[in-house]
């Protein structure tokens, strides 16, 4: 279950850009994310911010471009601001070789806001069913997935969410904030 999980893609030259749409984590768990990968190994540790996906890497003509940036404004001014929740580990084994950490209040507000995203200019389908959550470790021996996967067992925390996140990849596979969208629509 990669389909969430941002990695180097290809792409067309300067016609087209990949997008990702995600929820940031906050400081100061998104730093214990960020050190939890390195500390397992996972490549990814530095070049991916912690996040929840919404819209997995998706490939798009830039000339679609203004139509994205006003789906995404419309997407985030008609869904309110909400509290998310992390609690403890979960994993895609033997699917995939994915430990996550857990989203355990928000899930309904991510699934709606994705479904959302992916419509209109940012159509498409998913490998997997949709399932919101924070990967700590990708690709790494088994051991460290087991690391990972007990070492953040009895993990919380709680936040608020307040704006989604477009990030594009950059010509050497970094991921850079493309722009934020606050979340101002009124209250489910």
């Amino acid at each position: 279950m990669n389909d969430d999980t941002f990695v180097p893609r290809s792409r067309s030259a300067a016609r087209t850009a990949v997008l990702g749409v995600v929820v940031p984590i906050p400081e100061p768990w998104s730093q214990l994310f960020v050190d939890w990968r390195a500390k397992v190994g996972d490549p990814q540790a530095n070049s991916v911010p912690p996040h929840v996906t919404l819209l997995p890497p998706t490939e798009v003509p830039v000339a679609h471009r203004p139509a994205i940036t006003e789906h995404l404004a419309e997407v985030a001014r008609t869904h309110p601001p909400f509290d998310m929740h992390l609690s403890g580990t979960g994993t895609f084994a033997p699917v995939s070789a994915v430990v996550f950490v857990a989203v355990a209040r928000g899930i309904g507000n991510c699934e709606l806001i994705a479904n959302d995203v992916r419509r209109g200019p940012l159509a498409r389908s998913l490998s997997y069913p949709y399932h919101p959550h924070v990967t700590v470790a990708h690709d790494v021996p088994g051991d460290m997935l087991d690391l990972a996967y007990c070492g953040l067992s009895d993990l919380s925390a709680e936040f608020r969410v307040e704006h989604f996140t477009e990030f594009e990849q950059a010509p050497d596979g970094a991921w850079v904030v493309a722009r934020e969208y606050p979340l101002t629509g009124p209250p489910h």
